[in-house]
């Protein structure tokens, strides 16, 4: 069952050259068996008949068949057996066989041994048919006589010394039947295997050309699949070619049918994508007016609780809360602004940027953050340089090791790793030994406002955005940001692209 369910599905080109194939085949078998049949039944009929014609011819004769004995026994040659060259007259008495062969050649007789008479024994029924072969001398067909009188004389005077019951044999060879069956059989079985191997052919072109508008339609459906429908602005003008969508024909109904989805699928994308466009719009616009009067709330906040006021104590913890509140919020504006930015397609800053000194200072202050966790940073000795932004760079690894430290409990072991590929990347993993990330959060993790659960615990709150705006970022600068987790080994990757000025140094 296994290996029926590991073999791999035959195409419809295959199953439809295999069916006719296999069709002709069985045709080809029938129709060649018919054929020896019939051949057969006309080389044995004349043969049936004159094999019947000769036990009719000796059993109308008087009930006496004349023999010899002494040790020389002489047979009759003008019977009807002898007409035919290479055949066989025998007959028995007292129990014993005696009989000659007709040589093809001359007519001459051949007295056969007991050992070669011997299969006539084995026909029990007499007028009936059946074939035997006879040793040395090949196959035969054979007819028995009804009983008769049979009268040994004496070789001297002539007269009768015995009579006794008998039966006299008729057998014509089947070697040139046989033979001229075999020939037709093997020329038969050869015109056959041309004649498959000719239909296979000509079936495989013919399918193959009748199959060419399914193939381009199954292009079209593979090259729209291909296509990364699940985000960003999607031109699907991928249709199937006005050839093959004739509604009169099964394909054309697969292709229009086909090209009608597409459409749809495009009007709903296209929907979608102004959607996207106007939210992306709103964010951006959003986030942008909110800078202003967050700013404001947050430098009177701080103006009041700064200025010599003799304000209540709870006054002065509310406007703390209030600055803290708006800084808070500011930092959500922000990562917002730079989501809604990087979403519109907008350019970042390239330029070299060593990645050893951003993660030196970034790991730096993830130290002074975090100082009850296990920093371990491990680099190259020389500068590795990637092309992009500094700042936002610096803001993905920023992330990168907050993640680690809030979502992991106190004493837990953060490596830092960088490395360069034989790809002309440079790879940045960053690994810990936490409590790990569940498989059902994993798949959604770079996700906007994406948490962690409760096995993960958190210091302080989240806004969902970090781990997005790390991929958007890695994204922008033509990288890849994964991650693999268990409990006890959590491993972000970060992949990106060398500087093209470095590669040589």
């Amino acid at each position: 069952m296994k290996f029926l369910s590991a073999r791999r599905p035959w195409t419809l080109r295959r199953r439809l050259v295999v069916s006719v194939v296999a069709l002709f085949t069985l045709l080809s078998i029938v129709v060649g068996g018919i054929s020896v049949v019939v051949l057969y039944g006309n080389l044995t009929t004349p043969i049936n008949q004159q094999l019947e014609h000769s036990a009719s011819i000796v059993e109308s004769r008087a009930g006496v068949k004349s023999g010899s004995g002494g040790a020389e026994r002489q047979f009759p040659t003008g019977g009807p057996a002898g007409q035919e060259p290479g055949s066989i007259t025998a007959f028995s008495f007292k129990g014993t066989l005696s009989g000659s062969k007709t040589a093809l050649l001359g007519g001459t007789n051949l007295t056969l041994t007991q050992a070669e008479l011997k299969p006539f024994l084995q026909i029990k029924k007499s007028d009936v048919i059946s074939d035997t072969s006879v040793p040395g001398l090949g196959s035969f067909r054979v007819i028995r006589t009804a009983q008769l009188t049979l009268a040994e004389r004496d070789p001297n005077t002539g007269a009768v010394v015995a009579t006794a019951p008998g039966y006299e044999y008729f057998a014509y060879p089947l070697d040139q039947t046989q033979s001229t069956l075999t020939r037709f059989g093997l020329a038969l079985g050869g015109i056959s295997l041309l004649g498959i191997l000719m239909v296979a052919l000509a079936t495989w072109f013919i399918v193959s050309y009748a199959l060419r508008p399914l193939r381009r339609v199954a292009a079209t459906a593979t090259e729209v699949a291909s296509m990364e429908l699940d985000r960003g602005e999607v031109d699907l003008s991928v249709r199937v070619p006005e050839a093959d969508t004739d509604t009169r024909t099964e394909v054309g109904q697969v292709g229009a049918a086909l090209n009608t989805m597409l459409g749809h699928v495009g009007d709903a994308l296209q929907a979608r994508q102004e959607s996207e466009s106007r939210v992306r719009q709103f964010v951006a616009d959003a986030s942008h007016e909110l800078r202003t009067p967050l700013a404001s709330i947050r430098g009177y906040a701080e103006l009041t609780r700064r200025g010599n006021y003799n304000l209540p104590k709870d006054v002065t913890h509310s406007l703390g809360r209030v600055e803290s509140e708006a800084v808070r919020m500011t930092s959500l504006v922000e990562d917002l602004l730079l989501l809604a930015r990087l979403d519109a397609g907008r350019d970042i800053e390239t330029a070299p940027v060593d990645l050893t000194l951003i993660l030196v200072d970034c790991v730096s202050d993830a130290h002074a953050a975090g100082p009850d966790h296990d920093w371990e940073l491990g680099v190259l000795d020389e500068p590795l340089f990637v092309e992009g932004d500094a700042q936002r760079l610096h803001q993905v690894f920023v992330n990168l090791l907050a993640n680690a430290r809030v979502h992991t409990p106190a004493g837990t072991r953060v490596r830092i790793g960088l490395q360069k590929t034989d790809r002309a990347t440079a790879v940045v993993t960053i690994m810990d030994n936490g409590p790990g990330i569940p498989k059902k959060l994993q798949s959604d993790l770079f996700e906007r406002f994406a948490r962690g659960d409760s096995s993960r615990s958190r210091a302080s709150g989240s806004t969902g955005l970090g781990l997005a705006i790390v991929k958007a970022v890695v994204d922008a600068h033509d990288g890849s940001v994964s991650v693999t987790s268990r409990k006890g080994n959590t491993t972000f990757r970060v992949e990106l692209p060398l500087a093209s000025d470095r590669l040589d140094s």
